[in-house]
């Protein structure tokens, strides 16, 4: 049995839903971000106490099927962006479509009425936030995160970036040391 959950999107999220599901005495045979299999189907009454329980820790046990296609296309995102060493080079359309297993305009439109913006522009979004975390950890230059994240040059991530953020990709490294600086004068 499959079961979605919303919400979880890292490793410590995947590591809260494995505690309440080997406290309900559940075995699953896989755990992904945003999808749980279980070995056997789940009484109502241990549904209802699973959902609750992640409820407490900010997850949500997801029925309807709507919810549930959208968490899928946001965890394929997130999974693809952050925790994929490198992100396809295929168009993410096509990526999401096989992924995924439904036409791309079917997740397009669906993703776009639920949630208010565009599965490109919530992509943009992770992108940037990735950018983020590789300025911060300075160990790669502009180049080679563009080259990394398949942004056509350093200019266009830079000007995503500051359409985004409201701020360069430089000013927001400096932000960084001047946080630093600060907190070594205390």
């Amino acid at each position: 049995m499959r079961l979605y959950i919303k919400y979880m999107v890292s490793l410590r999220c995947k590591m809260l839903v494995k505690e309440e599901l080997i406290k309900l005495g559940l075995d699953y045979v896989k755990l992904n971000l945003g999808m749980v299999e279980t070995m056997e189907e789940i009484n109502h009454e241990k549904r209802i106490q699973l959902k609750n329980n992640l409820l407490k820790s900010g997850l949500e046990l997801l029925d309807d099927k709507k919810s549930i296609l959208i968490e899928r296309i946001k965890n394929v995102i997130v999974e693809m962006v952050h925790y994929h060493d490198e992100i396809p080079k295929t168009n993410y359309s096509g990526y999401l479509s096989k992924k995924l297993g439904y036409d791309y305009t079917y997740l397009a439109n669906t993703f776009s009425e639920v949630q208010g913006i565009t599965i490109q522009h919530y992509i943009i979004k992770h992108k940037i936030e990735k950018v983020k975390e590789l300025l911060l950890y300075n160990e790669l230059n502009l180049a080679e995160i563009a080259y990394k994240l398949h942004y056509s040059s350093p200019s266009h991530l830079s000007n995503q970036f500051k359409k985004v953020t409201g701020l360069t990709p430089s000013f927001f490294k400096k932000m960084k040391k001047k946080r630093q600086q600060n907190l070594e004068n205390l």
